[in-house]
């Protein structure tokens, strides 16, 4: 049965990004590109989705093909550079069993380029569809399988050490945060501090799963991009992290839970662990200054924020 969506997400469905632009490109960087992709290029498609600001753009060649292209200043932009950098070493690791693009070529000089697989396709919709996502829960089953354990020699921290910073900031939220109940807020604390109990294992996990990062193709099957910080962890991490925004917009995700191989035998005490540590993330995060490169990045935290909360409350049961 659907519930009541919590609220509309405020960030425009697949406009929250401000990227670099073909034209902006150096003069030399274009000529490199288009040797690459091996025709003139006559127009550059930006995919204003995500929230950051490195060039990502679908290239439209003299000879008709289409290529999907990603660029980060080194000097400029020097932590986009090094996510591209990192997501180029993860992708050139992934075996072909796991549904992503493929990673076809990198350049790593002043400027951090790749050429990743065009896939016709589009985000999911938003509020998000039930199939649409049981296509993503699919994909996330066979990238699991695929994935566990890693492949060998991808060196990748573990969750518990890598999810460190996300409970830096509950004193913060304590004081910030005086409209929820202050019991409560210590309850989900206390939780959200035992995560190193529950994220570990000996799968991939991509950690960033949200529409953003999802193409749904002409087939109705869903790609998982942008693989720039996984860790080693639980196999179903991904799976329930994908569920945060279709509850906040009114899908029943307890009987998606309930139905689902990956998550229908994870002790329920896990599950409130990790929604206490996203409230503790997205809730301090929201507050920080607003990027003028990602203008809709703290709407989208709080959001999230929100809807973990709400979930939690209602899975200890608070009032």
């Amino acid at each position: 049965m659907p519930r009541q969506p919590l609220a509309s997400y405020p960030a425009p469905h697949g406009k929250t990004a401000r990227r670099l632009e073909w034209a902006f490109l150096p003069p030399n960087l274009r000529a490199y590109i288009e040797r690459k992709c091996g025709s003139p290029v006559v127009s550059a498609i930006s995919q204003t989705s995500g929230f950051t600001p490195g060039f990502a753009s679908v290239l439209v060649c003299k000879d008709g093909s289409r290529h999907f292209v990603k660029a980060a200043s080194v000097k400029a932009q020097k932590m986009f550079a090094d996510s591209y950098r990192e997501e180029a070493r993860k992708l050139a690791a992934l075996p072909r069993s796991v549904p992503a693009p493929r990673l076809l070529w990198q350049l790593d000089d002043d400027w951090v380029v790749l050429g990743i697989e065009y896939v016709a396709g589009r985000a999911p919709q938003r509020p998000w569809q039930v199939d649409e996502l049981d296509a993503v829960l699919d994909s996330l089953e066979q990238a699991a399988d695929a994935l566990t354990p890693p492949p060998a020699g991808l060196a990748l921290d573990t969750a518990a050490a890598d999810f460190a910073p996300l409970v830096e900031g509950w004193t913060s939220l304590r004081e910030h945060r005086t409209d929820l109940d202050a019991a409560h807020l210590a309850e989900a604390e206390a939780l959200a501090r035992r995560y190193t109990e529950v994220v570990g294992g000996d799968t991939v996990v991509h950690t960033d799963i949200r529409s953003d990062n999802v193409i749904i193709d002409s087939d109705g099957r869903a790609l998982v991009c942008d693989w720039n910080w996984p860790v080693r962890g639980a196999a179903w991490f991904d799976s329930f992290a994908a569920l945060i925004g279709p509850r906040g917009e009114g899908v029943d995700v307890d009987a998606v839970i309930a139905s689902r191989r990956l998550l229908r035998d994870v002790d329920p005490e896990a599950y409130d662990i990790n929604l206490a540590l996203y409230v503790g993330y997205f809730l301090t995060q929201c507050e920080l200054p607003v990027p003028p490169t990602s203008p809709h990045l703290r709407d989208h935290q709080r959001w999230q924020g929100d809807v973990c909360w709400d979930w939690l409350a209602e899975r200890r049961g608070w009032s």
